[in-house]
C-alpha cells in the first residue's frame, strides 16, 4: 500500500463533475490519500465575522470546491469503488446559513427569504465540539458531504444533486470515520472527487447547511466486483446502509428500501416478502437531505440488529 497526499491547491481544484477533468493524482487499488479540501463555498481564509465575504477559490462559484479527481488504476464501470473514511479531521472553523430560500416550502416554514441566519463556529478537534458565536455547544461528527464520480455523459455537471450513478453530494452524516463507502463506477479510472466536509449535521440537512468547513481525509481506495447489492451503499461501525436519490420522496425510499430488501434476502436467505416482514422490525428509513434539489433517502440496518437462534447452524 502506497500513501499519496493531496493538498487543497488551485491546480487540484475543482467545481463540477465532468468525466474530462484530468486527473489530479493516480492511484492503485488499495491506496491510501490524505486528502485536503476547503469548505462547500471554497473560503480562502476565515470570515471575519458571520456572512462576511472573503477570498473564495472560485470568484464564481458554481458549485461546491472540491479536491480530484483521483483516478483508481484499472477501474472501469462495472467495478464498485470502495472509499474507506480512515480519518477526517476538520479544520478550527465552520459556518452555518439558513434562510435564503424563497419558495413554498420556506414560506411553509414561515420564512421569506430575506436577511439569511449565519452562524460561524469555532471547531475544538481535541475537546470535540463546535462552539459558535451566541454560545451554543455541539459534539462533532465530522463526514464529507460530497463523495462522488462524474457521470458517464460527456460535459460539465452540477455539483448539487446526488446521484444514483455516481454519488455525489449525498450529505449521509453516518459516513463518519470507520466507514466505507461503495460506488459503482460510472466512468473509467472510477475520478473520485472529494469535498463539503461538515463538523457536524443533523439528518435532512434540514436548513440547507451543515457546520461548513474545510477538511482534511485520510481514505483508502480499492475496488470490489461483487457488491452485496448494485447501487450505493455503504457499512459503517455500526450498521449497513442502501441510498435512494429522486426528486420523488416515494421513488427515493423505495430505491432504498428495495435495496436493503435484496440485501436482507442475501444475508439471511429469505424470498422478498419476508424479508420485507423481517425489515419492518429492525429497518430504519431517514432522510439524508432535504436541500440539493433532489430527496436523499436512506435504509439502515444494525450490524447486530438480526441474530441468529441458539442451536441454529
Amino acid at each position: 500500500m502506497t500513501e499519496h497526499h493531496l493538498p487543497a491547491t488551485p491546480s487540484t481544484a475543482t467545481q463540477v463533475l465532468s468525466r474530462d477533468t484530468p486527473p489530479v493524482l493516480r492511484v492503485a487499488p488499495g491506496d491510501r490519500v490524505v486528502v485536503e479540501s476547503l469548505d462547500a463555498s471554497g473560503h480562502l481564509e476565515r470570515q471575519a465575522t458571520p456572512g462576511a465575504g472573503t477570498r473564495y477559490r472560485f470568484p464564481d462559484r458554481r458549485g461546491h470546491a472540491l479536491t480530484g479527481p483521483i483516478e483508481v488504476a484499472g477501474a472501469v464501470p462495472g467495478d464498485v469503488l470502495a472509499v474507506r473514511f480512515d480519518a477526517l479531521d476538520p479544520a478550527d472553523w465552520g459556518w452555518t446559513v439558513a434562510g435564503r430560500r424563497d419558495d413554498a416550502f420556506a414560506r411553509s416554514l414561515g420564512l421569506d427569504g430575506a436577511d439569511p441566519a449565519w452562524l460561524l463556529w469555532d471547531l475544538d478537534r481535541e475537546a470535540g465540539t463546535a462552539t459558535d458565536q451566541y454560545g451554543h455547544v455541539v459534539r462533532l461528527a465530522p463526514f464529507l458531504g460530497l463523495v462522488g464520480l462524474p457521470p458517464a455523459e460527456p460535459g460539465e455537471h452540477s455539483t448539487t444533486p446526488p446521484r444514483a450513478a455516481g454519488g455525489g453530494n449525498i450529505d449521509c452524516r453516518a459516513l463518519t470515520a470507520g466507514s466505507t463507502l461503495f460506488l459503482p463506477v460510472t466512468v473509467p479510472g472510477a475520478l473520485l472527487h472529494l469535498g463539503d466536509g461538515h463538523a457536524a449535521q443533523g439528518d435532512g440537512e434540514v436548513g440547507g447547511t451543515a457546520i461548513e468547513c474545510g477538511m482534511t481525509t485520510t481514505v483508502t481506495l480499492d475496488l470490489v466486483r461483487d457488491p452485496p447489492v448494485s447501487g450505493i451503499h455503504a457499512v459503517t461501525p455500526t450498521a449497513r446502509i442502501t441510498f435512494g436519490f429522486d426528486a420523488d420522496l416515494n421513488r427515493a425510499t423505495s430505491e432504498a428500501l428495495g435495496a436493503m430488501l435484496t440485501w436482507l434476502q442475501l444475508l439471511h436467505g429469505l424470498e422478498r416478502k419476508a424479508a420485507l416482514a423481517l425489515a419492518g422490525a429492525v429497518v430504519d428509513l431517514r432522510v439524508t437531505q432535504i436541500a440539493n434539489q433532489t430527496w436523499g433517502v436512506h435504509a439502515v440496518l444494525g450490524l447486530d440488529a438480526v441474530g441468529a437462534a441458539v442451536g441454529a447452524a
